[in-house]
């Protein structure tokens, strides 16, 4: 089985009718503020950025890597946005993948995409903006500290946006699973999958860093930060 079809990619039929209406509305709400709050983040740098970073989640949430016989995963994609374009652009943006995904490629179900956008657009991005927040002081002292600080966020982003489909179908499941098995099965391999999360989501910020510094969003106004010191010199050298 693949891990994203049964897991956080949800299809139709997991759980009822309320419980996708009531997640539906979250998903709605949720976005509204986003898009309310993201107006206040966007600029000249962030709006390139916010552009080529949803491109770069939807082709890679395309390629799945084997964790389990019979299972592989993806990119949730949930730190790496919150990292580099905030956490209200960064929601708009895992949104606009799941909808994408959902009406052209049928991937999720269409009664299932509030729930997939409250998992992952809204539960995964702001649990990775709020654990890289966390250890902001790790990530500005220098890209070694910043990589840590993305692989963490990815890594627990995955599993707790892993734990709002177990909520959902603890409220209305209609999948015939017992709770228990959803519980196991859904921490489980996504702990895995939060392993690859991890890597793929510290090599790209890394990168960006690397060359960009100032285009981190986490490091913007940040104090006696190494690479904010460094971003500020090499802000105008443009981007290749």
């Amino acid at each position: 089985m693949r891990t994203h079809a049964v897991a956080m990619h949800m299809s139709d039929g997991l759980v009822n009718g309320t419980t996708s209406l009531l997640f539906g509305a979250v998903a709605l709400i949720a976005l509204a503020i986003a898009v309310t709050r993201a107006r206040a983040d966007l600029d000249d740098r962030t709006a390139p950025m916010a552009g080529l970073v949803t491109a770069f989640v939807f082709a890679v949430q395309m390629i799945n890597f084997p964790i389990l016989p019979g299972a592989s995963g993806h990119l949730l994609g949930g730190a790496l946005v919150a990292i580099l374009v905030g956490p209200w652009v960064g929601m708009i943006c895992i949104a606009i993948v799941l909808v994408v995904q959902c009406l052209l490629f049928a991937d999720g179900g269409l009664t299932a995409l509030g729930m997939n956008i409250t998992n992952m657009a809204v539960i995964g991005v702001f649990t990775g903006f709020l654990v890289a927040l966390a250890l902001r002081r790790l990530a500005v002292r220098s890209r070694g500290g910043l990589i840590v600080t993305a692989f963490v966020a990815a890594f627990l982003n995955t599993v707790v946006a892993s734990l709002g489909f177990v909520l959902e179908y603890a409220i209305g499941g209609a999948g015939g699973a017992s709770l228990g098995t959803v519980l196991v099965l859904m921490v489980g391999l996504h702990a895995l999958i939060g392993i690859g999360e991890g890597v793929i989501t510290a090599a790209t910020v890394g990168a960006v860093a690397a060359i960009r510094p100032d285009l981190v969003y986490l490091l913007r106004g940040a104090p006696g930060s190494a690479l904010a010191r460094r971003s500020g010199v090499e802000a105008g050298g443009g981007v290749a």
